[in-house]
């Protein structure tokens, strides 16, 4: 479990060691990424964490969420075609809708916090 800082105190994103895990096969569309989480507040109706992916490009299916990239890049493509990629990087904001469905190509380590 990443510790997480007390309430007073502060951490950087790099200090979150995230614990990776292969994404399942049926997701993975080239390379061997791995994703890792940490959730930093989950007490209201919303859940705010720390999420990053390796280099490699996987499907997803999405939930409603609200992101900012601290670091890395990656190219999100829409199932919808009316939707244009997306190239994103550090500062990033980016919304999506519960039900999206996402191609992630990720070049560089991608780290986002998210509000989901």
């Amino acid at each position: 479990m990443t510790a997480l800082p007390a309430a007073g105190h502060a951490v950087t994103d790099a200090d979150l060691g995230l614990a990776h895990a292969p994404l399942p096969a049926d997701e993975v569309v080239a390379g061997s990424p791995t994703t890792a989480m940490a959730v930093l507040d989950d007490t209201g109706d919303r859940e705010i964490g720390i999420w990053e992916m390796t280099p490699g490009t996987a499907r997803d299916t999405e939930a409603d969420e609200l992101f900012v990239v601290l670091s890395g890049r990656a190219t999100i493509v829409f199932e919808d075609p009316s939707l244009r990629d997306l190239q994103v990087g550090p500062g990033s904001v980016v919304r999506l809708a519960e039900g999206m469905r996402t191609t992630w190509t990720v070049t560089e380590t991608l780290r986002k916090v998210y509000i989901a």
